[in-house]
């Protein structure tokens, strides 16, 4: 069994983001209930419902903890059902949480040597004491344990196409990078899922990895490629930012088409994305293509 929960649908500045006055944002902080607040990217899983592994630490990471009961302290003075975390990339909204997690408890940090040497290389990090918090380099494509006994998973880092964090752009001699952004892939043996919240286009690996999962978790930032500079957002498309928009030639749902793929669900969600707005004619066109759209709490069970 694998039991996954969405810690947070929205992507990097969440949703609603805490400088955005674009109408949704402003619904949203009024709790409309058809755009209800999320919070940036992470998920939870286990294989017992006993120990926990996050996939990536968003800045919201101690108030996601706090929303979800599987996470809270259950024996002990000091304790918390989180084993590891794993990382699949190094930009600030997957790896900031983890200084939430600098209170002497003990888990291991799973990430590709490049996303390590991102940590590394920002003394801040050390604050996560090696006493406590053992980092492993993880090679491109090889599977790794995730705990042991019943409840053990399988997880693996697999190369997706994508960027170099963005603190990084003016260091990097080259934007693009295979080597930057990864996916991960969980197996009880049984069911598999993968969660890839960032996705510049679907390439081989890629396409490999998806099909035939159970269910896949998949990059849903943008609704239009352009969308950031049609609202006056900013000056980059979404492929310049890493990401494929959800509609449009060579967009997601035209790429998972013919994909064999049990349950497909949108993550990562940029504020100004309109399948926010359940009540959006957006968020009806993706449900009639297939697809679920993640929300904080989704709770899903393999």
């Amino acid at each position: 069994m694998i039991s996954i929960v969405v810690l947070g649908a929205a992507a990097g500045g969440g949703f609603p983001q805490w400088n955005s006055n674009a109408e949704r944002c402003r619904r949203a902080r009024a709790l409309d209930p058809a755009c209800p607040p999320q919070s940036q990217a992470a998920l939870a899983v286990s294989g017992n419902g006993v120990d926990w592994f996050l996939l990536n630490a968003s800045p919201d990471l101690r108030q996601q903890i706090l929303a979800t009961p599987a996470l809270h302290p259950a024996e002990g003075l000091r304790s918390s059902p989180i084993r590891g975390v794993i990382l699949t990339s190094g930009e600030v909204d997957a790896i900031a949480g983890l200084l939430c997690l600098r209170e002497r408890h003990h888990f291991s940090l799973f990430a590709t040597t490049q996303v390590l040497d991102v940590l590394r290389a920002n003394p801040i990090f050390d604050a996560l004491h090696p006493e406590f918090v053992s980092r492993h380099a993880c090679a491109p494509s090889l599977p790794f344990a995730l705990g042991n006994g019943a409840g053990a998973l399988q997880a693996t880092l697999f190369p997706v196409p994508g960027k170099v964090p963005l603190f990084l752009e003016n260091v990097r001699a080259q934007l693009n990078s295979d080597d930057d952004v990864s996916g991960v892939e969980i197996s009880d043996g049984r069911k598999r899922m993968v969660f890839i919240p960032g996705c510049a286009h679907i390439d081989d690996v890629v396409r490999a990895r998806v099909s035939g999962a159970d269910v896949v978790l998949f990059d849903g930032t943008l609704w239009e490629d352009n969308e950031m500079i049609v609202a006056g957002l900013g000056p980059k498309t979404g492929r310049r930012m890493g990401h494929m928009p959800v509609q449009g030639p060579g967009g997601t749902l035209e790429a998972f088409e013919t994909l064999p793929v049990g349950r497909k669900i949108l993550i990562h969600l940029n504020n100004s994305n309109p399948i926010l707005d359940r009540g959006s004619s957006e968020q009806a066109a993706v449900r009639a293509a297939g697809w679920d759209v993640a929300f904080d709490g989704m709770e899903i069970t393999l």
